[in-house]
């Protein structure tokens, strides 16, 4: 069976330009939806869910941090957000202990940070978003998005009049 795909890549010149593209795919979100974030250390994953949780309507007190140390961390909004960041996990039995995999089974927004911690790390519904540091403040997103409610959605992304696409 073919699974439906598309794809967009952009350049964020500053991270609140990617916070901005985080804050329009939350606000076009209208079905749970998991969200793989790829990219070194400081390339702005964790800027991205920030503008994701703004566009989920995340109350503005919850703080949005990378879960580097306590691992999921998850916040109420029009649709809950779980975030996970997967990059000290020793081995792939350790993500049955956090309970990632009760997580993704929930009705919520799943942001994964470090997802090729997962044996496989590619689910029927993803937007998988990889970010490259170009510079101190210039990343380029590459966006790929599985399955036909990730495909409808980066396409309904694709339309934002605020959002520069190109590589």
């Amino acid at each position: 069976m073919m699974t439906a795909k598309t794809n967009g890549a952009l350049v964020s010149n500053h991270p609140d330009q990617t916070r901005s593209l985080g804050a329009a795919i939350g606000a076009d979100l209208a079905i749970p939806l998991i969200i793989t974030l790829s990219g070194d250390l400081a390339s702005g994953k964790t800027v991205f869910v920030q503008g994701l949780a703004a566009g989920l309507e995340v109350p503005r007190e919850y703080y949005i941090t990378s879960p580097s140390y306590t691992l999921i961390n998850e916040y109420p909004g029009r649709l809950p957000l779980c975030h996970a960041d997967l990059y000290r996990l020793a081995d792939h039995s350790d993500i049955t202990e956090i309970g990632l995999e009760e997580i993704l089974e929930q009705q919520c927004v799943v942001a994964i940070e470090w997802p090729e911690r997962l044996d496989s790390h590619r689910f029927d519904n993803q937007l998988s978003i990889d970010i490259q540091i170009l510079a101190p403040q210039t990343r380029r997103l590459e966006l790929i998005a599985y399955g036909l409610p990730a495909v409808n959605l980066l396409r309904g992304v694709k339309k934002n009049k605020e959002i520069q696409w190109g590589s």
